[in-house]
């Protein structure tokens, strides 16, 4: 029987058998998870925005109920960077760009050229006055100005002069509850020429408007994710140019979440009406 085994299995007596180790099993798969998206505090601030009824391009609103057509003479006092101004040339508007910073106005410009913009014009000075003729502009954007400026009868007036008959109004101020919390936080640089050099109250603000001869149509309120935003920004330290930090990324992202949530919405607003960024007046001139 043995030997029968070995001629069948080609064993001989000379052979040695070597046993064979078994090849390890592969180490399982490590599943590594992707690193979660950079959070962009900016870009949930625009999504904030939309929502409040910024930027409407589908229904040509740069705020709900402004509407900028292409036979609009706009003039956008205080441009800033800009993104006002996009926004009324990418609808065809003729847009005059004005602001105290000349570096600024030029960028502007240069930002605008590629826009079917009828018109685009640039204006630099402190609009004591206004180099621009009586009832010229259709639309007139002041936004986040008011507070910089030394003298606000005297510059409410001279929007109201180059304003048409008829001519809408988009202003807007930062709003006195959040001012007074950022002057407890915000360096003092903040509070001081040529930044915000008084806080304006709510009431306050409606008497420029009605003072300088406008009728006020609207008086709004939006902005608590960007009230709450600068209150951590000033601890962070970081760079506006590259604001990332924990506590801004978190802040972005649990505002991100209520936004997302079924009842979200009614929770946005019950807070943008109780420490608002802004607050913003929509005018007409008689």
């Amino acid at each position: 029987m043995r030997d029968m085994f070995k001629k069948f299995f080609g064993v001989r007596k000379t052979e040695t058998v070597v046993p064979v180790t078994p090849a390890p099993a592969p180490a399982p798969t490590v599943s590594v998870p992707a690193p979660a998206a950079a959070i962009d505090s900016f870009h949930i601030g625009l999504r904030d925005a939309l929502a409040s009824g910024w930027y409407l391009h589908k229904s040509s609103e740069l705020y709900r109920g402004f509407f900028i057509s292409a036979e609009d003479v706009v003039l956008d006092i205080g441009c800033g960077d800009g993104g006002n101004s996009l926004f009324c040339a990418n609808h065809g508007a003729h847009v005059i760009v004005a602001d105290i910073d000349a570096d600024k106005v030029e960028s502007t410009i240069q930002r605008l050229a590629q826009t079917p913009a009828r018109l685009v014009q640039g204006l630099v000075g402190d609009a004591n006055p206004l180099l621009l003729d009586d009832g010229i502009a259709t639309t007139v954007i002041c936004m986040e100005v008011l507070e910089h400026v030394d003298d606000t009868a005297q510059f409410l007036s001279e929007l109201a002069r180059v304003g048409k008959s008829g001519a809408q109004y988009l202003l807007s101020v930062p709003d006195p509850v959040q001012e007074t919390l950022q002057k407890g936080v915000a360096p003092a640089s903040y509070f001081e020429k040529p930044n915000h050099i008084r806080i304006i109250q709510r009431d306050e603000f409606e008497k420029m408007v009605t003072d300088a001869g406008l009728v006020i149509e609207r008086h709004e309120y939006y902005g608590f994710y960007w009230s709450v935003w600068w209150l951590f920004f000033w601890i962070c330290k970081v760079d506006l140019n590259n604001a990332s930090h924990p506590l801004l990324d978190n802040w972005a992202k649990t505002w991100e979440a209520l936004m997302d949530t079924p009842n979200g919405e009614q929770v946005r607003q019950a807070l943008n009406d109780f420490m608002p960024k802004s607050q913003v007046i929509i005018a007409r001139k008689p």
